[in-house]
C-alpha cells in the first residue's frame, strides 16, 4: 500500500506540477513517508519549494501533550520556513499565513472520528483556501477505524472545534474523501485534489485498511496504536466524564476507570443490559495508576477494551455503544455517581463537555434516564447512521 505522500514523491508528473509554485504543508508527527522521513523533510529533499508549514493541535512535530495546550508560531530550525500554528492564537489560518503559498499539501493521519480535531482544521483551511484563491491537495492516508459508521449525528447549533459538521461520531471516510464532502456540504469554491492511496482495501482483513507492515506513528500524543484508533469513537467520550481515560498510562483511550469502581460489577451489568453491544472485542478488568491527569497517583479500577487479537470482529465492534453502555451500567449501579465532568472543553464554556463531544445532549439524557433501555438509544441512532451511509456514498474513493 502506498500512502498519498509516497505516491506524490514517486511520481515525477505530480512533482512537476508543483515546480515554480510556492508550496505549504499542513502536517503533524505521523506525517511520514514509508521510510519514516517526515513529510516536510522529504518534500524539501525532493526539490519542492516549501515556503511555509502549518501545525494542527499538538504541533507540526508534536510538542503538546494535552488538550487546550496551545502551540506558538515559529521558524523551522532546519529549513527556515515559517511554521504557523492552527492551535494557538488562531484556529483558522490568517490572511498573512495564506499569502505565503500557492498550493497547500495536507498530510494528516486521521483516526476516523468526528471529534478528532484534524478534520475541523481541514474544514477551516478549505474555507480559507476558497476565500484566498489557493489550491489544496490532500495526500490521503488510511482511516484506521475503517468504514463502519456509528453514533449520533451532530445537531444543529452544536458545531465546535470537535464538531466540524453534521456527521456521526464514526464517519468511516478518509481525510481526502471527507475534504470533498466538506466542499460540497459548505458549498466551497476551491481547487481541490486528492492524491489517493494505492492498494487501499478498507474492508480487507487483517488490518481493515491499515497496512500491517506499516509502522504506527502517534498522530497525537495519546494515540499510541491501532487498538486505540479502533476504540477511540467510544473512549473519547471519557474526556467528558470524571473517569480516567488512561491518560498518564501507557494505554490511553483504550481503557477507563476510577478509584471507586468495581470493574467486574460494571462488566456484568453491561452484559445483562445489552450483550450484543459487546461483540467484536474482549473486555478485561484492570487496575492502573495514572502518573498525571485525572486520578493522578491513585489506584483506579476499570476496564480495558481490546479491539485486537483473535476475538476482534471489525464488523461487529461498536465502540460508541460499548462506552455508552459502560456509562449506563455505572449509572444503574450507582444512581448518584458524579459521572459528568463540568469544565471548559475545547473552548466551549457554556455546555457540558459530554454534550459537546456528542454534538448534542441525547447520549447523556439516555444515560441519566433510569427508564431508558438500549433499544431507545438505537431508535435515536440507527436513523442517523443510515442517513450518513447514504450521504457519504458519493464520496467513497476506495
Amino acid at each position: 500500500m502506498k500512502f498519498g505522500i509516497d505516491r506524490l514523491l514517486a511520481d515525477d508528473g505530480l512533482l512537476d506540477e508543483l515546480k515554480g509554485r510556492r508550496v505549504a504543508l499542513l502536517a503533524h508527527p505521523a506525517s511520514v513517508t514509508a521510510d519514516l522521513t517526515h513529510s516536510l523533510d522529504a518534500l524539501v529533499a525532493a526539490g519542492v519549494r516549501v515556503s511555509a508549514a502549518f501545525g494542527p493541535q499538538h504541533g507540526l512535530r508534536g510538542d503538546k501533550q494535552d488538550n487546550m495546550m496551545e502551540s506558538p508560531d515559529y521558524d523551522d530550525p532546519v529549513h527556515g520556513v515559517p511554521v504557523f500554528s492552527l492551535y494557538g492564537e488562531v484556529r483558522r489560518p490568517t490572511g498573512q499565513a495564506m499569502s505565503t503559498f500557492d498550493v497547500l499539501l495536507v498530510d494528516l493521519q486521521d483516526l476516523g472520528c468526528r471529534i478528532y480535531t484534524f478534520i475541523t482544521t481541514l474544514r477551516y483551511v478549505l474555507e480559507a483556501a476558497a476565500e484566498h484563491g489557493k489550491e489544496v491537495w490532500v495526500l490521503d492516508r488510511p482511516n484506521p477505524a475503517g468504514r463502519p459508521i456509528e453514533g449520533l449525528t451532530l445537531r444543529v447549533g452544536w458545531e465546535s472545534f470537535v464538531g466540524a459538521g453534521p456527521m456521526p461520531m464514526r464517519h468511516g471516510l478518509t481525510l481526502g474523501e471527507l475534504g470533498q464532502w466538506f466542499i460540497d456540504h459548505y458549498r466551497l469554491d476551491v481547487a481541490y485534489r486528492v492524491i489517493a492511496i494505492e492498494g487501499y482495501a478498507p474492508d480487507a482483513a487483517p488490518g481493515f485498511g491499515w497496512p500491517t507492515d506499516r509502522i504506527w506513528i502517534n498522530p497525537s500524543p495519546n494515540a499510541p496504536n491501532l487498538n486505540m484508533a479502533r476504540a477511540y469513537a467510544g473512549t473519547v467520550m471519557l474526556e467528558g466524564t470524571t473517569l480516567s481515560e488512561g491518560r498518564g498510562t501507557t494505554r490511553p483511550l483504550e481503557l477507563f476507570g476510577a478509584p471507586d469502581l468495581d470493574a467486574l460489577a460494571i462488566m456484568a451489568q453491561m452484559r445483562r443490559s445489552a450483550p450484543d453491544w459487546l461483540y467484536g472485542c474482549t473486555l478485561r478488568a484492570i487496575s492502573f495508576e495514572p502518573t498525571f491527569h485525572k486520578h493522578v497517583h491513585q489506584l483506579c479500577h476499570g476496564v480495558h477494551i481490546h479491539a485486537e487479537g483473535a476475538t476482534y470482529d471489525h464488523g461487529a465492534f461498536r465502540p460508541w455503544r460499548l462506552q455508552a453502555l459502560a456509562f449506563k451500567a455505572i449509572r444503574e449501579l450507582h444512581p448518584d455517581y458524579p459521572l459528568w465532568r463540568d469544565f471548559p472543553y475545547e473552548y466551549v464554556f457554556d455546555k457540558l463537555a459530554i454534550d459537546v463531544i456528542n454534538g448534542g445532549p441525547d447520549l447523556r439524557a439516555w444515560v441519566d434516564d433510569a427508564g431508558a433501555e438500549p433499544g431507545d438509544l438505537d431508535a435515536l441512532t440507527c436513523p442517523d447512521e443510515a442517513a450518513w451511509a447514504e450521504a457519504r456514498a458519493p464520496y467513497l474513493l476506495y
